[in-house]
């Protein structure tokens, strides 16, 4: 039988979860999030206060790079997506370095805040949902940075068109724009 896993990325604060789906002719089950489990495999506590859901119509929507102030717990209730995590934790010894990984119903991710995160859907209809343990508040400007910024060097898998990301997303800054201090020699 599997069994549940929570491994470390290179990137201190970043985790892998391999999840335990029970499946059959029915369809399947899985525990998407069970905290007192995660914790006991090495995640930190999350407590969580808000859900969300990100429905995306056609493969290829990108969203991000974000580095909101929080948490998060991201699972892949529907389809497939491609997931990037930049390091923009300016203290950290792994500022600007990413790592990317493919999500599906079986795996989740715990983002530690200070990451930013973004992911292309692989498939039409796919379903992004995260859990966070801070609310989101209107009018706040969140650090984010964008998706094609040559410091990050993400490789997105597939092209990425002028429909494919939102108009706010497109105006991100690059990292240096974003963090010149982290750039100065």
């Amino acid at each position: 039988m599997a069994e549940l896993r929570v491994t470390e990325t290179k990137l201190k604060g970043l985790f892998m979860i391999d999840l335990v789906v029970n499946a059959d002719s029915r369809g399947s089950f899985r525990e998407a999030f069970q905290a007192e489990k995660l914790e006991a495999l090495g995640l930190p506590h999350l407590g969580p206060v808000q859900w969300n859901i990100s429905a995306n119509t056609r493969r290829g929507i990108l969203r991000g790079i974000h580095a909101e102030p929080w948490d998060k717990y991201i699972h892949i209730i529907h389809g497939r997506a491609f997931v990037a995590f930049v390091d923009l934790r300016v203290d950290s010894a792994t500022y600007g370095q990413h790592v990317t990984a493919e999500l599906d119903p079986t795996r989740a991710m715990f983002v530690s805040r200070g990451f930013g995160n973004s992911y292309q859907a692989l498939e039409d209809n796919t379903i992004y949902g995260y859990l966070v343990n801070a609310h989101w508040k209107p009018g706040l400007t969140y650090p984010a940075v964008h998706y094609a910024d040559p410091d990050a060097a993400i490789q997105w898998p597939l092209p990425v068109g002028p429909d494919d990301v939102s108009e706010k997303d497109q105006k991100n800054p690059t990292m240096r724009a974003a963090f010149p201090e982290q750039f100065m020699a």
